[in-house]
C-alpha cells in the first residue's frame, strides 16, 4: 500500500526536516495536532489515526477539506483545469480565484499552486492571490493517486482555519 504524501508544493515546507522531526515526536499520543499545516509533509509522514490540522490560510484549509470530503468531484474539476493550462488561462483563473464556490476554489488553489512561480502563496493588500505564472513545461496538476491517498489519510481529521 502506498503512503500518502503532500499534494501541494509549499514554501517553508518541512519535507527536508522530516527525519529530525520524526525523531523528536512523542512515542505515543492520542491526537496529533499540527498548527502550521502548509503542505502537510509531517502529517502525511506520521499518518496518525486522529488529527487536528490547522493553518491561518483559509484557502489552504478549504482545499484540504475538499480533498477529504469531495475528492472525486475535485479531481473532475482539476481535469478540466488541466485541459486549459497556458499563461493566459492561468491569469484568468488567478483573477477570478476568490469568487468561486468552495469546491471549485479548491481545484483552482491546487491548479495555481502547481503552475505559479515556485508554488508560492501570496496575497496583496486586497486579499487577492498575486503570484505570477511559473515556467513549467508539463506541470502535474492532477495527480489522482496522490489525491486519493491524501483523501484516505485525511479521514478522521479535524481541519481548522486559525
Amino acid at each position: 500500500m502506498s503512503k500518502a504524501k503532500p499534494f501541494l508544493k509549499w514554501a517553508g515546507g518541512k519535507h527536508s526536516l522530516l527525519p529530525e522531526l520524526v525523531k523528536r515526536l512523542p512515542r505515543s499520543y492520542t491526537t496529533y495536532n499540527e498548527l502550521f499545516l502548509g503542505g502537510g509533509a509531517l502529517f502525511f509522514e506520521v499518518s496518525p489515526i486522529s488529527a487536528n490540522l490547522s493553518d491561518i490560510n483559509s484557502e489552504l484549509i478549504n482545499t484540504y477539506t475538499q480533498v477529504r470530503d469531495n475528492v472525486m468531484y475535485l479531481m473532475q474539476d482539476l481535469a478540466d483545469l488541466w485541459d486549459g493550462h497556458d499563461e493566459e488561462f492561468y491569469y484568468k483563473i488567478r483573477k477570478n480565484f476568490k469568487n468561486a464556490p468552495y469546491l471549485t476554489r479548491a481545484a483552482q488553489f491546487i491548479y495555481l499552486n502547481k503552475t505559479c512561480f515556485n508554488g508560492l502563496y501570496r496575497e496583496n493588500k486586497s486579499g487577492e492571490f498575486n503570484v505570477p505564472v511559473g515556467s513549467y513545461k508539463n506541470p502535474k496538476i492532477l495527480d489522482e493517486d496522490c489525491l486519493l491517498e491524501a483523501n484516505k489519510a485525511l479521514q478522521g481529521t479535524t481541519l481548522l482555519s486559525q
